[in-house]
């Protein structure tokens, strides 16, 4: 899961762990991130669906190497 989070953008990453990891409503997220809620609802769903792409034949080889 960290690692797949690691692959999203800092803004992407911010909202779902404050949203899922520290149970933090959007409106609390976008006071702390300086934007506005849909734009936490954007960060989220577009940060989610990275999250659900299958990994590459590249990255899963990468991963079984170390």
């Amino acid at each position: 899961m960290w690692a797949a989070l690691g692959e999203l953008s800092a803004r992407q990453r911010a909202v779902l762990v404050l949203r899922y990891y520290e149970g933090l409503p959007d409106g609390e997220i976008a006071a702390l991130l300086g934007c506005r809620e849909a734009s936490v609802r954007s960060l989220a769903s577009r940060g989610l669906a990275a999250m659900r792409q299958p990994a590459t034949p590249a990255a899963v080889a990468e991963e079984g190497a170390t």
